[in-house]
């Protein structure tokens, strides 16, 4: 069994030989350089963000997704968020992307215990395949449900309905058979398929023995329920009603089994399981989760605001503005937006390495959805890090439109949080977001 690599967002993949292999540049075989060009190419044709960037003929770099991609040879590469460090233990990154994973997929979370923090020195693949087993495993022990099941067909006894128009178009010598209607009381519900392909494709492609024993024993208890034929049908008919509130901890787990999950997965043609996630939508909505829990009473939070337009033309308007949220408390409005990137606080040289194009975007956003305000707030959130701990200086649009860059805690020994400004600085009373100071 081949080692797993190990890099980081925007590491490089090479086929040749590296002395030191590290977040930032490790070696592949030829065979899997080449299928990853394969796959970054159906990306780009998919209009989807490209997997990887090719540098030369023998060098990929990564682009900003996370997660793990096992190769049609057997080879796992784990993509770690970018925070990583070279010399960090890839639990941090694993406990980061899981912590981002039950927030903003809204997967329930767990008690800390020694069996789990074993299961979590699994790669992300198998920490997701091994969360699933165990709330199906509690599924099962609470009872598989099951709903009746129309049947016609045709028996040598009577039982639920006969069918007086089929039994009288049958020729005479099958006359002592029966044409039948009846319900039969089945498990065989989309709720059961899904959950049923989800395991066995655990099954088939998980190496870990815990996952694997506890696979194995959970298909001997659904043998009797068919696996979906069509994934997505099925999750339409998935119920949310009393009776089924059991199966709403496994359902977001099977969806990520099942690549259907936020924001983006992969299922490649192979048996391995690969489960990639762009860390910009990531990011984004854990950041939104986050905020949700933390807002103040009478403070509400909207996701992709789309009621203004940048302009108009022959009466119709153009141009639709999205900001990542909008934050409304009383009469007052905040334009907030999210972006994975690192900043430097001590690069004034440099602008921070804020983005000119993304100040831009933020005049347009208050221009059009602050108007009314007497005093315009808007805020960039920029992951926290060594060179980002605190908020910088605001800039001045005018005297009426304030721009706040802010970073969000992501240390996993603090709760994650929004980096306000100092108390003792009257500039937080002045941007006053109705967010709880923790």
């Amino acid at each position: 069994m081949k080692a797993p690599i190990k890099v980081r967002e925007y590491g490089r993949l090479t086929t040749r030989p590296v002395a030191q292999p590290s977040l930032a540049l490790a070696q592949i075989e030829p065979a899997d350089f080449d299928w990853l060009c394969q796959l970054s190419k159906r990306y780009k044709v998919n209009h989807e963000p490209a997997l990887t960037e090719l540098e030369d003929s023998r060098t990929l770099q990564l682009d900003s997704y996370v997660g793990v991609i096992e190769t049609p040879t057997g080879q796992v590469i784990e993509i770690l968020p970018k925070t990583a460090n070279d010399g960090d233990s890839p639990e941090l990154g694993r406990e980061l992307i899981r912590r981002m994973l039950e927030s903003s997929l809204d997967l329930p979370s767990r008690e800390v215990t020694e069996a789990s923090l074993d299961c979590f020195n699994m790669p992300l693949s198998e920490w997701v395949m091994a969360r699933f087993l165990t709330e199906l495993d509690q599924l099962v022990k609470r009872g598989v449900r099951s709903d009746y099941q129309r049947r016609e067909s045709i028996e040598p006894f009577l039982r639920g309905q006969l069918d007086v128009v089929r039994q009288m178009r049958q020729p005479p010598r099958r006359g002592h058979h029966f044409a039948l209607r009846y319900d039969i009381f089945l498990p065989d519900r989309a709720e059961n398929r899904l959950l049923k392909l989800a395991l066995e494709t655990v099954e088939n492609t998980t190496q870990h023995p815990d996952n694997r024993r506890l696979a194995q024993e959970l298909r001997h208890l659904l043998a009797e329920i068919p696996m979906s034929r069509d994934v997505e049908g099925d999750f339409r008919l998935w119920r949310c009603d009393r009776l089924m509130a059991h199966y709403q901890r496994a359902r977001p787990w099977c969806e990520l089994i099942l690549y259907r999950a936020m924001p983006s997965s992969l299922h490649g043609e192979w048996r391995g399981v690969s489960l990639l996630f762009p860390m910009e939508k990531l990011f984004e909505r854990y950041v939104e989760a986050c905020l949700r829990e933390q807002l103040l009473p009478g403070a509400s939070l909207k996701a992709q605001a789309g009621s203004q337009f940048l302009c108009s033309h022959q009466g119709k308007t153009m141009f639709q503005l999205q900001p990542d949220l909008l934050l409304h408390h009383g009469t007052k409005r905040w334009i907030l937006d999210i972006k994975w990137k690192r900043l430097n606080s001590g690069s004034r040289e440099e602008n921070y390495g804020i983005s000119q194009s993304d100040l831009y975007q933020l005049f347009a956003y208050g221009h059009k959805y602050l108007h009314d305000q007497d005093e315009g707030h808007l805020v960039l959130i920029y992951p926290s890090w060594i060179e980002l701990k605190e908020p910088l200086e605001p800039f001045h649009y005018d005297k009426r439109l304030t721009l706040w860059v802010l970073p969000f805690e992501l240390d996993m020994s603090l709760p994650p949080r929004l980096v306000l400004p100092s108390q003792q600085d009257d500039s937080l009373s002045r941007l006053s977001l109705p967010v709880l100071v923790i």
